[in-house]
């Protein structure tokens, strides 16, 4: 059986109030929260290593997810201002340097303004080689750490160049890196009327899922919601998956308890999780092999109805 790994949104802290050191305090506080998660350079500037360090306790740092605001609006690797590029590539550099010192593994990029508003804005064969060489100089700098692209179909841009399952492995191919993997967002590939499950088994098979990004939703925004709280069937399939293919990364919350507390929502999600996993062994990996062999709906509508005893 799966011993699952867990970590935590701190935004869902941050925003309420609390500082950095508040919420890895609360973390620490939590039954099943194993690992940290931060956003560079947002919850490192202005904080001690060491204290983090401190602070942390028996957690241990999963990774560190990038995040390019203000002045990179107009792109992160494809930004038409060559020096703003560079500060791009350089952040995205740093971040491989703090996450080694944390003791992580996995530094996620996020592209969320790499993309387009408006048909004749864009360049996009340019574009595309921009991105390639951005990453490739990236994983190049830090073989020894996992760089994990991200998708979004849309927000904060139009279109997204990376806005896809099928584009971010196309892109993974495309930089040919063996450092280069993915991070699949559950809400983000709702929004993009991707298969979650698909996307995994696809990732997964080609030893290049390095992490997940759980929550849930109606497909038509990053609502970030409780995971399985709204879609069933495909949330169950999803953690059937992870079984199958021995899912060993961390699975990471991107909630956003915006009404609700922010301890026992992320109680919520891991306790969601395990009973997906509880349901999933109940029935057994092979058992449920079998009738997914069969491709047949009926059958596949009895599983999921069996779910819910």
């Amino acid at each position: 059986m799966n011993q699952f790994k867990f970590a935590g949104r701190f935004n869902s802290f941050i925003f309420k109030g609390n500082n950095v050191y508040d919420a890895i305090d609360a973390y620490t506080k939590m039954d099943g929260i194993t690992h940290l998660e931060f956003n560079y350079p947002e919850h490192i500037e202005g904080y001690d290593l060491d204290k983090i360090r401190k602070c942390m306790g028996k957690l241990e740092v999963n990774g560190l997810a990038v995040r390019w605001r203000k002045e990179y609006i107009n792109g992160n690797f494809t930004n038409p201002d060559i020096e703003i590029r560079n500060k791009v590539i350089q952040i995205a550099k740093d971040a491989c340097d703090v996450c080694r010192k944390l003791g992580g593994k996995v530094v996620t990029l996020w592209l969320e303004n790499d993309g387009f508003d408006y048909a004749f804005q864009m360049d996009y064969e340019k574009c595309w080689e921009l991105i390639i060489k951005g990453i490739r100089e990236v994983a190049d700098y830090a073989p020894d750490i996992k760089i994990s692209i991200e998708y979004k179909p849309y927000e904060e841009r139009n279109f997204a160049m990376i806005d896809s399952t099928g584009m971010t492995l196309y892109l993974i191919d495309e930089v040919n890196r063996e450092n280069v993997g993915c991070t699949l967002d559950f809400c983000h590939m709702l929004m993009k009327h991707d298969s979650p499950s698909y996307g995994l088994a696809l990732a997964a098979k080609k030893g290049k899922l390095y992490g997940l990004h759980m929550n849930d939703g109606y497909g038509v925004q990053d609502s970030g919601m409780i995971f399985g709280s709204i879609n069933h069937a495909l949330t169950a399939e999803f953690v059937y998956y992870l079984k199958k293919y021995d899912y060993q990364g961390v699975v990471f919350f991107d909630t956003f308890p915006i009404r609700e507390e922010a301890m026992p929502e992320t109680k919520a999600n891991i306790d969601a999780f395990e009973k997906y996993a509880e349901i999933i062994d109940s029935i057994g990996v092979d058992t449920i092999d079998e009738i997914v062999w069969k491709q047949n709906g009926i059958e596949a509508q009895k599983l999921v109805l069996s779910m819910l005893k």
